[in-house]
């Protein structure tokens, strides 16, 4: 199966009331995982780079084509995302390789700069033919609008929605980034008042934070699009951990590195299944 439209996988999903995995790749070994694991599901998935990703690799092309290139090889539908850019020309560039779609990240700039920025970017995006994420507000992990008592308004997000032209929105529900615990507590009512009022697919980022019994749960609510990353990070580092423990005269990378591959493919697949659930 080709490399497809973000669209194609989360429009679907959303009808149907199922929840799509989007998963962050931070090596070359993670998309292979994701891919692996999808296809172990049967599911679709999102393979998703994020600015501190290309941060780290000091450019999106080099991650960024080799995760297409995985992408396009899948017996499953996969789109390639860019996560939380801040630099719009980040995004011109994810445009330019081939990226499925992009997440916007307007949510440090005031209300008014966000509205302007972000409608700026989804109507480069859309004439690409590109999809596009956005956020309202900071969320998760920032001290922004998943600080306790912080909440997105249903009535703000109809109004962004409508202001920008976004495909689809970030919300903040209770969740937050990079949580090593799952006892984050989601507002399901919250979720299910934003799916009535906001027309485009939400978006639970910080979902690593989530047990399954509630990421399940915020799917039937109404989210579709779930971002999860620091779970499967959490799942490397261990398999890496045991086999070097385990092995302590190895130097060879490929093992230990196919460890933690190996580990990212059966959870991967596992999250998938549990989203996919109704």
């Amino acid at each position: 199966m080709p490399l497809v439209g973000t669209d194609q996988i989360v429009g679907p999903a959303r009808a149907a009331g199922r929840g799509v995995g989007a998963f962050n790749v931070i090596h070359l070994e993670h998309a292979e995982a994701l891919v692996e694991g999808a296809s172990a599901a049967g599911a679709p998935v999102i393979l998703q780079i994020s600015e501190n990703c290309v941060r780290y690799h000091g450019a999106l092309e080099p991650i960024g084509v080799a995760t297409l290139a995985v992408a396009r090889a899948a017996d499953v539908p996969v789109a390639v995302h860019l996560d939380h850019a801040e630099s719009v020309d980040l995004v011109h560039e994810a445009v330019r390789l081939g990226f499925s779609s992009v997440m916007y990240d307007g949510s440090t700039l005031d209300y008014a700069a966000n509205v302007a920025r972000t409608k700026e970017v989804v109507e480069h995006c859309h004439r690409h033919g590109v999809w596009v994420e956005a956020e309202l507000g900071e969320v998760g992990g920032k001290d922004g609008v998943h600080a306790p008592g912080v909440r997105t308004n249903p009535g703000e997000a109809v109004e962004f929605v409508e202001a920008t032209g976004v495909d689809a929105l970030a919300v903040a529900v209770g969740s937050s980034h990079a949580m090593l615990t799952r006892d984050a507590s989601l507002d399901f009512a919250l979720i299910a008042a934003l799916r009535e009022a906001v027309p485009v697919p939400l978006v639970l980022h910080g979902s690593s934070g989530v047990a399954d019994p509630d990421l399940a749960e915020a799917v039937r609510s109404g989210m579709t699009k779930v971002n999860i990353a620091t779970q499967l990070s959490k799942v490397f580092t261990e398999a890496v951990r045991a086999y070097l423990a385990e092995h302590t005269t190895t130097v060879d990378s490929r093992k230990y590195v196919a460890a933690g591959r190996a580990a990212v493919g059966k959870e991967a697949a596992r999250l998938l299944e549990v989203l996919a659930a109704r």
